[in-house]
């Protein structure tokens, strides 16, 4: 197994303190946990290892997540400066690799030029309309069970209305993963203001090459939604791999990641 080195700390331009991990050598490729998830459940069990071999991995705390702090008032643009502060830490320059909503931080951050040569993605949530209005809407009551403090309701309101299964959601409930999710229940109105914030307009002014990534199990709406990003951006490559509902195996990610960042 790779040992990751210490954590460390990235400041970003608002004095958000970005804590980090890194393992391995070679070419730097940062991590970009998906809505709720950060070190302490993360979603990259398995696959950093098998990554560390070829590059240099950096897993960070997205802000307001684990031992990264919190600046007030939450913009998209904050979080494509916590990637802006890693990268500098890294070198210079870095791949990114996001998963579900960390892609569409990853896309902000590939839009706004940042030393980004290759990105790939898997299944970032996106609505193929530009009408936001019922989104909005689902952020705005997500935001209301926040500031009541009902936190599991709020976990609870956001799995449901992205989809996640039922029996997916039963498992969770009760678990030390869902009491992980409520502690950072928060940051989950944060992904769903990067999502309102993310259009095809946006994904068409990517031009670093993007690996699009799916599942093949997962329901029609993420396939769609795959197919829509890759049609959308014009230096894409799409492929579906084995795997579960909205995830891929570490051991079947790993090489498909590698193949694209080293070609």
């Amino acid at each position: 197994m790779t040992k990751p080195t210490t954590s460390r700390t990235a400041t970003s331009r608002d004095g958000t303190s970005i804590a980090y991990e890194q393992a391995g050598s070679g070419p730097a490729l940062i991590l970009v946990d998906a809505a709720g998830h950060y070190r302490g459940l993360s979603s990259f069990g398995g696959l950093i290892d098998l990554l560390a071999t070829n590059f240099t991995v950096y897993h960070y705390d997205r802000r307001g997540r684990g031992d990264s702090t919190d600046t007030q008032p939450y913009a998209v643009e904050r979080e494509v400066d916590d990637l802006a502060a890693l990268i500098d830490d890294a070198g210079g320059e870095a791949f990114l690799y996001g998963f579900s909503s960390g892609g569409l931080v990853a896309l902000h951050a590939a839009a706004s030029g940042l030393a980004i040569p290759k990105l790939a993605l898997l299944e970032p949530p996106i609505e193929a309309t530009e009408d936001r209005s019922a989104q909005a809407a689902f952020t705005a009551e997500l935001a209301g069970l926040i500031a009541a403090e009902q936190r599991a309701a709020a976990v609870e309101h956001f799995l449901t209305g992205v989809g996640v299964p039922d029996e997916v959601i039963a498992g969770m409930r009760g678990s030390q993963s869902w009491s992980a999710m409520e502690a950072v229940a928060h940051t989950l109105v944060y992904d769903c203001m990067v999502s309102e914030a993310t259009s095809l307009h946006l994904l068409a002014s990517v031009s670093v090459p993007t690996l699009v990534l799916g599942s093949e199990a997962s329901g029609d709406d993420l396939t769609g939604m795959t197919a829509t990003i890759a049609k959308a951006m014009p230096n894409s490559f799409h492929r579906s791999l084995p795997g579960e509902w909205h995830g891929v195996p570490a051991d079947v990610l790993a090489p498909a990641l590698t193949e694209f960042f080293e070609r």
